[in-house]
């Protein structure tokens, strides 16, 4: 049946966050290490729930009985999802509690319970918590059965069941941490790091919220609800102002699951699930605190060094020595950054130079995500104020990012930037910079791609590539990219690049399409892919036709894959791998065998159809011969690791890969940064062999 021939989307992404929860199993990861990998599966579980469950649960309540790839309809992937997330949930609170606990404990890193802390320990906490956390918190009474109020989404909240009085019903109420309040707060005078959970110290100090009331039980929940809300935006005016309602909308969509700390009374327990308007199965009693990402900050806290992965120093590419100023070197050579190995430095130089340069005219960016305090946002206000002409697309439609981005378009509008907010329709997803300078009196284009956001934050954390570029076709095809998204102007025909949604598809369909033929001819054909997932069908179908016709197809895929590799006469000749390392695996590099040529490109896209075909995306060749050596040098990389690599089998299960007996042991980041180390380490034997003289200003 043609459904067996993939796999359905959302249990591959639950496989996908299996591999990450392993990784916080491993024993031979750091502990810290280990438990900021269970606060990302445990965050990445929530997101899932947000968007994927909660679009789902509409469609089964809109009576929707459409099947996806595999055959199944909405409720059917429902029962499934949740039957393997709450195994998932189950084993992130057993690693927690049996694992990751104790050995923090040994470390000296220690959570208390309320009534293990000494008298005088507990009097400074109490006095701390009516001077810093009391006057924030607000009770909210309600009545499970006259549902007035709806506990806000993702929100730790405490609730307390009182005494009936004079014979009359429990009373209830909830607190509602705010988002802003610390989780742990450290005991005063004690051993170590040792910490009391703040839900704990709320509900011990209930009485003052309730005076001459008896709190009868307590404990802690939280509801994760549908953020799945679409905004159809073909007749909307005020675009910014309708996502201000989705946001709100957001808040107090329906319930998709929610979290009850186990021990918690029968009736209060009944009381959370009457309020959160939970069906029973959407109810899961953990053993722990609710919300495990709270486990991230403290992964990342300051001190014990010991218990995390040795630092990996961000390296200055060599093609961009500090001496040369960057426009002349962007304008010598294409230049390839593969980032954090490299620093992603250039890219914000290269803005805030264009800035300050009296020869740059003009700037024409994409935002999708940027970080909280973002210098490029800032160098962007400040070439408006400079008196250039600054265009810039901010995409308001970036799933949870649209708030933050609402506010900086506003900040980007106030200075003088020109706005738009993204495409009708559509997501913008590209990631391209275009910086017009004046040079002699010939304007010149440089440009920027990538396949990462204009996130310096994100930038240290995920692995993305990187291509800056002064060649004039390349910058034509910026400039007529730009026209067409900002004027509504007819998809031009572009001289090096590809877009979705009108020709990033076509042209891959072609190129394995081209292998494929090849291959029939009895010609070398292969394709080697990095991407993060692959859900489209057509794409899917067209490598099991290459595949059946002898191409080599050797796929590396982060996260979903709903493609069935080495499966006999349909997939025997693909092989996909799957890896999770400290960096997050965010590139999407390409290569085609072509004959020896080796087409080669990086995109902003994944195969999926939301991105092939609901997006604004780019994909862009990788011509220049220094560039394509290395960036293929680096895709080829990915596919000899065997310590961190998994490999996906034909009934969806993975294997962890591990070197044979006298193969040489590879971990692919690693390689990496010892590449970017050593190139660094060369350039600054060259610049310390030169002398360089001081001359008059």
């Amino acid at each position: 049946m043609k459904r067996n021939r993939y796999f359905n989307r959302e249990l591959s992404w639950l496989e996908f966050n299996q591999r990450v929860l392993d990784e916080a199993a491993s024993d031979s990861l750091p502990l810290l290490e280990r438990l900021k990998f269970l606060a990302i599966s445990a965050s990445n579980l929530d997101e899932f729930f947000t968007v994927r469950v909660g679009g789902l649960k509409a469609l089964h309540r809109s009576g929707s009985r459409a099947r996806d790839l595999t055959g199944l309809t909405p409720n059917q992937q429902l029962r499934a999802i949740r039957a393997r997330a709450k195994e998932m949930i189950e084993a992130q609170y057993r690693l927690l509690n049996e694992a990751l606990l104790p050995s923090l404990r040994q470390a000296g890193i220690t959570r208390l319970r309320i009534r293990e802390i000494a008298p005088p320990q507990l009097a400074q906490l109490e006095a701390y918590f009516e001077d810093n956390l009391y006057p924030l918190l607000t009770p909210i009474a309600f009545d499970p059965e006259n549902q007035d109020f709806e506990a806000p989404a993702l929100q730790v909240t405490v609730a307390c069941e009182l005494e009936p009085t004079k014979g009359g019903p429990p009373r209830y109420a909830i607190l509602p941490l705010p988002p802003n309040l610390p989780r742990r707060v450290n005991i005063p005078e004690s051993a170590g790091y040792t910490y009391v959970k703040s839900e704990d110290l709320v509900a011990s100090m209930l009485h003052l919220f309730f005076p001459e009331e008896k709190v009868r039980s307590t404990g802690v929940f939280r509801i994760i609800r549908n953020g799945d809300i679409v905004l159809e935006d073909e007749d909307t005016l005020d675009l910014a102002g309708e996502m201000e309602d989705v946001l709100a909308a957001r808040q107090f969509g329906e319930t998709v699951r929610v979290d009850i700390t186990s021990g918690v009374s029968r009736s209060l327990s009944q009381a959370i699930t009457t309020l959160s308007q939970a069906q029973p199965s959407e109810v899961n009693r953990v053993p722990g605190i609710v919300d495990l990402t709270s486990y991230m900050d403290l992964a990342f806290s300051q001190g014990f060094d010991e218990l995390k992965v040795p630092e990996w120093p961000i390296r200055s590419s060599p093609d961009l020595p500090p001496q040369t100023p960057l426009f002349e070197a962007i304008a010598e050579k294409d230049i390839l950054l593969y980032h954090p190995f490299e620093s992603f430095e250039p890219i914000v130089q290269l803005l805030e130079e264009s800035a300050r340069d009296p020869d740059v005219l003009a700037i024409k960016q994409i935002l999708y995500r940027t970080a909280k305090r973002s210098r490029i946002i800032d160098a962007l206000i400040r070439a408006a104020e400079n008196g250039k002409s600054v265009v810039v697309l901010v995409e308001l439609k970036a799933r949870f990012d649209e708030a933050r981005n609402i506010e900086r378009a506003e900040e980007l509008r106030r200075a003088g930037v020109q706005i738009i907010y993204g495409v009708k329709g559509l997501k913008t997803h590209a990631k391209i910079c275009l910086v017009i300078r004046n040079e002699r009196g010939h304007l010149r284009r440089y440009c920027h791609f990538g396949t990462g956001n204009y996130n310096e934050g994100t930038a240290k954390l995920y692995t993305d590539v990187s291509l800056l570029t002064a060649h004039p076709d390349y910058g034509t095809d910026a400039s007529a990219f730009f026209n067409a998204v900002s004027g509504r102007s007819k998809i031009p025909r572009y001289r090096k690049i590809f877009a979705a949604p009108h020709t990033l598809k076509p042209r891959l369909l072609e190129l394995i399409a081209s292998e494929a033929e090849r291959a029939r001819q009895g010609q070398t054909a292969r394709i080697l892919a990095k991407i993060n997932s692959l859900q489209d069908p057509e794409i899917i179908d067209a490598l099991y036709i290459a595949s059946q016709a002898g191409v080599d197809i050797q796929l590396n895929i982060r996260g979903i894959c709903c493609l069935r590799p080495g499966v006999k006469g349909l997939s025997e000749n693909i092989r996909v791998l799957s890896l999770i390392d400290r960096y997050l695996e965010h590139a999407r590099i390409l290569c085609f065998h072509q004959g020896g040529l080796r087409t080669t490109y990086l995109s902003s896209a994944d195969w999926m159809v939301r991105n092939l075909d609901k997006r604004v995306e780019l994909m862009v060749p990788i011509e220049e011969k220094a560039a394509k050596k290395r960036v293929l040098a680096i895709l080829e990389n990915y596919f000899k690791d065997n310590l961190q690599a998994c490999e996906i089998q034909a009934d969806g299960s993975y294997r962890r890969l591990r070197p044979k007996s006298g193969q040489k042991r590879i971990r692919a980041q690693e390689e990496l940064h010892k590449k970017a180390t050593a190139a660094a380490k060369r350039l600054q034997r060259s610049a310390a062999s030169e002398l360089e003289p001081h001359r008059p200003s």
